[in-house]
């Protein structure tokens, strides 16, 4: 059988790729990242599948048929947020490179094709500012993007590069400037005001324009971040009826006048736990309804992962995509950071069950932070997947890199999701057909112990060890 083999040397460690061609179903190839171990994302060879007509219900099995299939991906990724594009302005170019690769080559890196940006500046920007600051500006005279031209776009640019152009933008507001706001300020909370309503949509558009002006089309946007958030920065309320009227009476309207009705509008962009009345109110009205493309979600206050389904359940025709996760505190200088397997578990868990849930995209919060978690205007320390210390000109992988990258690197755009069925309380899985044929099927083992289990489908299995408190895919073609 002709193999593929690609080495890819990330921060010291050694993960072989081995890709295989036109193989019918006789083995499995195997990838691994566990916890306390040095397997990141690293090749376990292949293995055999045997016949086997009967699972037994005694034996862990995942058990996977892809002849029933269910929504497709648009892509995985994170945010190009001000204090990401900062950070890589101040690499040296080698790392800029090594950056670029790990993250966006599509054979190999994680292969992100789905992002997010910020619609002017949010929490995580290195200050506070506004593309039009001037009060009263109805017409938008003073409306300019230059903020984004100096480190932001060019980053977005470099990474379309090495991602053969395959990266869908989305972008999200944290806040209308603040003399449209009912507290006159861009920070802590507040409201847009009515007089402002048709001008804040015109925003939307010049914003667009701008981007693709700069040779960056947006896919998507979203309506509002975080619309019930009263913020120590950024943030802006809307209630669900507010969003409703905003979207029917103004935003809606205002990107069909101007050719963008193309623009994946999204609405919500918080938290899953009240997102079914969210949907409810918007949905329920066919004239908000026509102009929105899905629904945007988090995961800061609970997992609630019924929710999700429930929104598919009810409005079929709308899409799910999954758009920020925060990724916890710290910085290079606590030991915690470099030790963050819980934050990756949670990562996987929510991944494995949004998907399971008709989500078609999973897009994680900063890209990329430097030593101290920021930069950050107020105050605030994160976790990106990959850290920039910019002491030492060095790149630290964090373990949800390689553990998102079990995602981000088998499941393709275009794939379909599939029935993966698990016996086992302890293993969670998703799996899903790509466009070329392959089987890609995710397993995260939650449970304390190491366990034996078996990859059914088609009356073949093939059988493993699974350490405890790890996360493996299985490539196979179908």
């Amino acid at each position: 059988m002709k193999k593929t083999l690609i080495l890819l040397i990330l921060s010291g460690t050694f993960i072989p790729m081995i890709q295989p061609q036109g193989a019918d179903l006789k083995e499995a190839s195997y990838y691994l990242t566990a916890r306390n171990s040095q397997s990141k994302l690293e090749y376990k060879g292949r293995l055999a599948f045997a016949p086997l007509d009967q699972p037994d219900e005694h034996y862990s099995t995942i058990m996977v048929d892809p002849t029933k299939t269910f929504q497709t991906i648009e892509g995985f990724g994170g945010a190009f947020t001000d204090a990401a594009a900062v950070t890589f302005s101040r690499m040296s170019p080698a790392k800029k490179k090594e950056y670029l690769t790990a993250c966006f080559d599509p054979v190999k890196g994680n292969g992100y094709t789905l992002c997010r940006t910020t619609i002017e500046s949010c929490d995580y920007s290195d200050e506070s500012y506004s593309y039009d600051p001037v009060d009263g500006d109805k017409d938008l005279k003073y409306f300019t993007i230059d903020h984004e031209k100096k480190d932001r776009i060019p980053f977005i640019k470099e990474a379309q590069k090495i991602a053969n152009n395959s990266i869908k933008l989305f972008a999200s507001p944290w806040s209308p400037p603040a003399w449209m706001k009912s507290n006159n300020d861009m920070l802590y909370g507040g409201t847009l005001k009515p007089e402002y309503d048709q001008t804040w949509a015109d925003f939307f558009v010049k914003y667009l324009k701008a981007f693709e002006n700069e040779g960056l089309p947006i896919w998507g946007i979203t309506v509002q971040n975080e619309p019930m958030a009263i913020q120590i920065f950024e943030s802006c309320v809307f209630t669900a009826e507010e969003e409703r009227d905003f979207v029917k009476n103004y935003l809606g309207p205002t990107l069909t006048k101007n050719d963008l009705s193309g623009v994946k509008l999204m609405i919500w962009d918080h938290n899953r736990g009240i997102m079914y009345q969210r949907a409810q109110v918007v949905y329920d009205d066919p004239e908000a309804s026509k102009y929105v493309w899905g629904a945007a979600f988090h995961w800061y206050t609970g997992d609630h992962f019924d929710n999700v389904r429930l929104v598919h359940d009810v409005y079929p025709g709308k899409h799910l995509i999954y758009t920020e996760a925060g990724l916890g505190r710290g910085t290079l200088d606590d030991p915690a950071t470099l030790n963050e397997w819980d934050t990756s578990e949670r990562l996987a868990k929510s991944m494995i069950q949004d998907l399971n849930n008709w989500t078609e995209g999973w897009v994680f919060w900063n890209l990329l932070l430097d030593e101290t978690g920021g930069p950050c205007h107020v105050g605030c320390h994160g976790l990106s997947p990959i850290m920039y210390d910019r002491r030492k000109d060095e790149l630290v992988y964090l373990n949800m890199y390689y553990v998102f990258g079990h995602f981000s690197r088998f499941i393709k755009p275009g794939a379909k999701r599939i029935i993966a069925s698990s016996n086992d309380d302890d293993l969670l899985t998703t799996a899903f057909l790509n466009p070329d044929g392959k089987v890609a099927v995710v397993i995260l083992n939650v449970g304390n112990k190491d366990t034996f289990f078996r990859v059914w489908t088609h009356n073949k299995a093939v059988k493993a060890l699974m350490p405890s408190q790890s996360i493996v895919t299985f490539v196979f073609n179908n």
